[in-house]
């Protein structure tokens, strides 16, 4: 018997999913465990081992591979925790870092920042000006050298940033991305100087055009890289300790996982990975269950995410921003706030009542663990309005004291704003429900779709409980909660459901109409490069599938949408196809007849993105069916819950998951109590428990 394990590692809570591909998943969540989080992740894998009845070596033992994502390295950047790293660039474009091509100014600023320039914070540079050198050398457009590399100034440069304590080095040089030979010899010339050196170049991890683009993310990769390797290699060493018998794979942002012995030389690929497990998982379940347009929510105890799944595919994006820098990864479109079940509530200074982003994260959680947390988080007030169980979290193994709940919204919230502590905490509930369902609003209607044609999929330790609310806010009628075993587990369910994912690309900007040749040649030297590193991944894959696209834009413009090119030998007739299904892409984002096709048309970037499919994909087993629609078999009792200041406290139904079967049906208000999180069904909403345990909410939009 073969498992395949998916690990979530989030900042509150280390998640984890086996499935033995023949109907048996089991779930697990443990607390995560900063600054090693290696040890959260042994320590889930021993919850899942105990369930399976045999030690962690037995199971590791027969483990197909695990498949692992961590939000460590977003962690890092946003907060700027990272190491100082060493900068070498063409002479003369050095402040393209700091100047941030006046893109920084305005990239991921909200419209009241940009109305308030004077009030913006400048400062992100991303490395010390003193560890940003320059070297002479010069290689223009067509890839041709203008101007040798001086070797001796490289050595000179690479000594003084190893004098002054630098062990990674980013190199980052004018149009390397035509011709990578000066980046791949100052590589070389840092290793002979210092073999221990950390050195990312741009001609590999980011192979794009734009200097200020392509310098910020081969930076941030440096910057995440040595950690990310150092973690991985820890981690790994204790699997293989437990002997672990498969891979460790590491999940990226583009929906895909990599070998973890590939990862940190491309460390940026993996900004974000933990983020987009839920979307693939939601697009594994929305294949068993039918649903091809989903919004997929994911709210876990830091953060609430949300991803876009348009006719049975995740919406992508070829580029992210992290803090006003933009970043050349291919990635899913998911989007973030920080309103999990530890976003800390607050009064700002004009007495408004503020839901996040910082949050109480593992240590030391809200207050109502007891842990020393004064500040009250979603959850303490989740406690305070009866929705989470006093007998606390994770089946009771997770304590909660709800005295420490409330003093912590009496003093920091009900006394400022002369409130009682219960209106207080349901102004906490509502406020959460209105900022998530702002998030949805922006990622659904500004992508141009229509929430109504659209089911929302809820999950996290903390997105049931407000799922019915948030998809009410933007009208949605149907919600779906994955639960079985999976339930607040979901992202590791995602993971274990991932297949390995690839991607090469290469600027080569001309315009339109192309020469087919030199399209064709460029994909054919980007599909050797990504089936050569398919094969380096050490696994056996089912199948092998390329995907062709080209980054395209209307001249003079910035706005560039990927386009898909077909396989195979192509031809003047196919290259004149792409130009008309850009257009038609353009217009479904930014309206009909905003192109306009005699300003004439650009191909930029050639992207191939290659899937190695595993040959083991996680089901999730059928549940029992019941006899009837009467779910009081699993009906445990009443307690005093309040759903929504307009209700109150009211006597609400509580079930027992366990004991729920297909085809049971529950009117709200009620409360389902999963062992790894807890289900609101609203007042006014029907709820029924489908075959795979999944629970489906018809929401009453009144």
């Amino acid at each position: 018997m073969a498992y395949v394990i998916g690990v979530d590692v989030g900042g509150t809570f280390t998640d984890a999913v086996l499935d033995d591909g023949e109907g048996l998943v089991l779930a697990g969540k443990t607390a995560s465990t900063p600054p090693d989080y290696s040890d959260g992740v042994m320590d889930v894998l021993g919850v899942l081992a105990e369930q399976l009845g045999v030690p962690v070596a037995e199971m590791l033992a027969n483990t197909h591979h695990i498949a692992h994502g961590t939000t460590s390295s977003l962690n890092a950047l946003v907060m700027n925790r990272v190491p100082d790293i060493g900068f070498l660039t063409t002479k003369g474009h050095r402040d393209s870092i700091y100047i941030m091509n006046v893109e920084g100014r305005y990239l991921g600023r909200a419209p009241e920042e940009l109305q308030n320039p004077i009030g913006q914070s400048k400062s992100h540079g991303l490395v010390r000006k003193r560890h940003a050198l320059e070297v002479t050398e010069r290689v223009d457009r067509d890839g041709r050298v203008v101007v040798p590399l001086d070797e001796g100034e490289v050595r000179e440069a690479v000594r003084a940033l190893v004098a002054d304590g630098i062990s990674a080095i980013a190199v980052s040089l004018l149009w390397s991305f035509r011709n990578p030979a000066h980046e791949l010899r100052i590589r070389e010339i840092a290793h002979e100087i210092d073999p221990g050196l950390f050195v990312a170049i741009s001609s590999e991890v980011s192979p794009r055009i734009r200097e200020f683009a392509r310098n910020a993310t081969t930076i941030m990769s440096t910057q995440v890289g040595p950690g990310l390797r150092d973690y991985l290699g820890e981690l790994e060493s204790k699997l293989r300790k437990e002997k672990l018998a498969g891979p460790l794979l590491v999940m990226q942002s583009n929906g895909g996982a990599v070998a973890a012995s590939e990862a940190p030389g491309n460390a940026i690929s993996t900004v974000g990975s933990v983020l987009t497990g839920g979307v693939v998982g939601a697009v594994s379940l929305g294949e068993q269950l039918g649903h091809r347009n989903i919004i997929a929510t994911d709210a876990g105890g830091t953060t609430f995410l949300a991803g876009l799944v348009v006719d049975g595919e995740p919406v992508r994006s070829s580029t992210t921003i992290i803090n006003h820098h933009p970043i050349n990864v291919p990635t899913l479109e998911v989007h973030a706030i920080g309103s999990g079940g530890g976003a800390i509530a607050w009064i700002d200074a004009g007495g408004n009542l503020q839901i996040g982003p910082h949050s109480a994260q593992a240590v030391p959680g809200p207050a109502c663990y007891g842990n020393g947390g004064t500040e009250p988080t979603n959850t303490d007030a989740n406690l305070v309005l009866g929705i989470i169980p006093e007998r606390g979290l994770l089946g009771g193994r997770r304590a909660l004291d709800a005295g420490l709940a409330r003093d912590a919204i009496r003093t920091r919230i009900a006394e400022p704003l002369g409130l009682s502590v219960e209106e207080a905490a349901a102004a906490i509930y509502e406020v959460q429900n209105a900022q998530t369902g702002d998030l949805l609003r922006k990622t659904v209607v500004e992508a141009g779709h229509d929430p109504r044609d659209f089911i929302v999929y809820a999950f996290g330790g903390s997105g049931p409980a407000h799922c019915g609310r948030y998809a009410q806010e933007i009208g949605v009628a149907n919600v779906v909660v994955p639960l079985g075993q999976v339930a607040s587990a979901f992202s590791a369910y995602g993971l274990a459901s991932s297949d390995i994912v690839l991607a090469k690309e290469l600027s080569d900007p001309a315009a339109l109409p192309l020469d087919p040749v030199r399209v064709q040649r460029n994909f054919e030297e980007l599909e050797g490069a990504v089936r050569e590193m398919l094969q380096r991944q050490g696994m056996q894959f089912s199948a092998v599938e390329i995907e062709r696209e080209i980054d395209m834009r209307y001249t003079m413009q910035l706005a560039e949408v990927a386009t898909p090119i077909p396989a195979g030998e192509l031809t003047a007739g196919d290259v004149a196809k792409a130009a008309d299904l850009f257009e038609a892409r353009y217009a479904a984002l930014f309206g009909k007849d905003s192109g306009f096709r005699e300003a004439g048309i650009q191909a930029i970037t050639y992207r191939v993105r290659g899937t190695g499919v595993l040959p083991f994909s996680p089901t999730l087993p059928e549940l029992e069916k019941a006899d009837s629609e009467d779910a009081s078999p699993a009906l445990t009792g009443t307690r005093k819950v309040c759903l929504g200041a307009s209700h109150g406290y009211v006597d609400t139904a509580i079930y027992d998951y366990p004991r729920l079967r297909a085809g049971h049906v529950l009117r709200g208000p009620a409360v389902i109590e999963v062992p790894t999180t807890t289900v609101v069904v609203p007042h006014g909403t029907t709820g029924t428990i489908d075959r795979l345990g999944n629970l489906h909410l018809a929401v009453d939009q009144a």
